[in-house]
This record gives C-alpha cells, sequence and structure tokens, in this order.
C-alpha cells in the first residue's frame, strides 16, 4: 500500500525540518515548502493526502493559500499556528480548514491529529459515494463539485458546514443523534462538545432557511434530546 503525502507549508526551516523528520519516521510520503507560492507549486505537484499549513508565510499568506487549495480540492488542511494569531485562526477555519495545532506543540499530538484526519477521509471513502445530487426542497447539494444551490443560487458553505449538510442530507427524514453527527462531521476519533453542534446548525438555518421562517418549518427540525432532522424532501 502507497504511504499516505503529507504536505508541509511553513517557513520556519526548524519546525518543518522536525514535522519533516518525524512524519518520514512514521511512514509518510513528505514534501515541503517555505512559502505561499512554493506551496501552491508543490500542492500541484505531489498531490497530497493531507496539508500542514503555517498561517504566516511569506510570498503569500497562509489563509490566501487556503482559499486557493479550497477552490479546487477538499484535501484535509491542519492549520500550524502562533498562539497569537487567534483571529487568524478563526478566518481559517470559516474559510475550510479541518483543524489546528498551535506552537509551540508536542510532535505526539500532531501525529494524533494527523492519524485522526487521515482516518476520517478514509471513513467517508468506505462510506460509499453518496447521489451526484441530493435535493431537498429548494436546496440542491452537487456532491461531486462540493457546491450547495439555493433556489437555484449559489450559497457559501465552510467547509464543517457542508459536512454537517452532507451528514444530514445523505441520512434525509433519519433522525440523528449529535454524537452521529460529530463521527461523520468531524471523526470517531476528534474531540468536539456536542454543543458545536448546535451552534452548526444554528449557522446553517441561518444560510439555508428563508427569512423569518418558523421553527417548525425549518429545513433541519431539533429533536429535543435526541439530536436533529433534516426534511425529506
Amino acid at each position: 500500500m502507497a504511504a499516505e503525502r503529507i504536505l508541509i507549508i511553513e517557513d520556519d526551516a526548524g519546525i518543518a525540518s522536525l514535522m519533516k523528520l518525524e512524519l518520514a519516521h512514521e511512514g509518510y510520503a513528505v514534501s515541503a515548502a517555505a512559502t505561499g507560492p512554493a506551496g501552491l507549486e508543490q500542492f500541484e505537484q505531489s498531490a497530497p493526502d493531507l496539508v500542514l499549513l503555517d498561517i504566516m508565510l511569506p510570498g503569500l499568506n497562509g489563509l490566501e493559500v487556503l482559499r486557493r487549495i479550497r477552490k479546487t480540492s477538499s484535501v484535509p488542511v491542519i492549520l500550524v499556528t502562533a498562539r497569537s494569531e487567534t483571529m487568524d485562526t478563526v478566518s481559517g477555519l470559516d474559510a475550510g480548514a479541518d483543524d489546528y495545532i498551535t506552537k509551540p506543540f508536542a510532535i505526539e499530538e500532531l501525529l494524533a491529529r494527523i492519524r485522526s484526519m487521515l482516518r476520517r477521509t478514509a471513513s467517508y471513502a468506505q462510506q460509499g459515494t453518496p447521489p451526484a445530487k441530493i435535493r431537498i426542497r429548494n436546496i440542491e447539494l452537487d456532491t461531486n463539485a462540493c457546491t450547495v444551490t439555493k433556489n437555484g443560487q449559489e450559497i457559501s458553505l465552510t467547509r464543517t458546514e457542508y459536512m454537517l449538510l452532507l451528514c444530514l442530507a445523505a441520512h434525509k427524514s433519519k433522525a440523528l443523534t449529535r454524537e452521529q453527527i460529530i463521527d461523520f462531521v468531524w471523526g470517531k476519533d476528534h474531540y468536539i462538545d456536542v454543543n458545536s453542534v448546535d451552534v452548526y446548525v444554528r449557522y446553517l438555518r441561518a444560510k439555508l432557511d428563508e427569512k423569518n421562517t418558523a421553527a417548525k418549518d425549518s429545513l433541519i427540525t431539533t429533536l429535543r434530546g435526541i439530536g436533529y432532522r433534516i426534511a425529506g424532501e
């Protein structure tokens, strides 16, 4: 079986060298770049299974690198950030990053996050390919292009919002617990507070429902004490 490919985009030579050494020791195929433009070029060349992306990069910052990656790929991206970059981290997660780790970090924690993320990606693949298009009321998901339209107009969702919608839509009319949603969206080995599901459902409702939609008519129904269910048609 071919080694999983990881791309490191990090301008701190010491940190990049440590990550490269440890990841290679774990059996990953590792490539690296020290600037934003070089990172994008390496991304195209190496087609990685996961990207470790520093936010503060010369030439092109990490957030812009992430935005360009997300135009063509849903590859897992873990941000590598400094503690002082809280707002940039939030912006990165909103732009489609899957996780983040702050410097300085224990290499064991980084390896655990990588393993969790790659298992999560493999789990999606094992669940089988969802239908190319899923339609619920005036919402349509194109699962090949990873786009969502409302009344024929594309709407912008973060990666987490998209995965939450896909989770519900792939099981439409079925009740899903918060724990089931977490396993699908974030992965079985990733600790997420169950309240985070409620937060992202609120974000989704704001984008999917018409203005002033009553709770009982929302596309996503809250099942008190259980979780959520999306409309069937």
